[in-house]
């Protein structure tokens, strides 16, 4: 295997190691931090590729062993329709040129961070009929993007109101999702390109080290400001996306 020059190496180790700092402070976060960035380096295939390594990693144990708590009710109300987005989205990511996925990615970053920084959350529940548009969303942003995470939740906090509970859920939610995701993408060839599990066995150690990191911090500053810069980086990351989808 031929890897990627020692400069765009040292680029992706570090936009990893922040990317999953900020999952080990907010418990989510590191694929929606990572991917605009990696994809000024990589191709956007083997980004989503890799990234869907590292979430696997990283989130399996926190899915696994809060299993007890897991709302099995929603689970099963968001599945089929997450996984209609899960074929869907991976078509799309086939078949359509990078520069427009480009340019959806960076408009879902805008719009999400965005939401993030300026909404105030609304405590009321939703019907279950909520389940097919925001699991089909859910399932479609995740095999475009690794990203959809953020809109099936939506769902969830709306209709789970202990804090435990909701974790569990949501943890085994995107457990799942990844699953679903790697088997879709070994089926459709996308970890036979760019040597993309080499370079994933490469990078992996700073995965790792990002977690620590995040775990360090976590009790040293307060979350809301943490995740007030967060939303800001990602705004910006949005636009140079948005301008790489137009300029290619």
């Amino acid at each position: 295997m031929i890897l990627p020059s020692a400069d765009i190496l040292v680029s992706l180790a570090l936009i990893i190691t922040i990317a999953f700092a900020i999952y080990g402070l907010t418990g989510f976060g590191a694929v929606v931090a990572g991917m605009p960035f990696m994809v000024i380096f990589i191709p956007l295939q083997t980004a989503v590729t890799l990234m869907l390594v590292f979430s696997l990693f990283a989130g399996s144990a926190v899915g696994i062993r809060q299993r007890q708590a897991v709302d099995f009710r929603e689970i099963w109300r968001l599945l089929p329709y997450l996984l209609v987005g899960l074929v869907l989205g991976t078509s799309i990511l086939i078949q359509v040129p990078e520069k427009y996925l480009l340019f959806l990615l960076g408009m879902f970053l805008l719009c999400y961070s965005s939401w993030s920084l300026f909404f105030r959350p609304v405590s009321e529940p939703i019907a279950v009929g909520w389940a097919a548009p925001l699991g089909i969303g859910g399932g479609f942003f995740s095999a475009l993007f690794g990203t959809g995470g953020p809109i099936y939740t939506i769902y969830l906090v709306r209709r789970i109101t202990d804090k435990h509970v909701l974790r569990a859920t949501t943890s085994l939610m995107v457990l799942i999702s990844a699953i679903s995701r790697f088997v879709l993408f070994l089926m459709t060839g996308f970890f036979a390109r760019d040597d993309v599990l080499q370079l994933a066995l490469f990078l992996l150690p700073f995965v790792f080290l990002g977690l620590f990191v995040g775990h360090y911090l976590h009790r040293r500053f307060p979350l809301y400001r943490i995740m007030q810069a967060i939303w800001l980086i990602l705004m910006v990351a949005g636009v140079n996306v948005v301008r790489q989808g137009l300029a290619r």
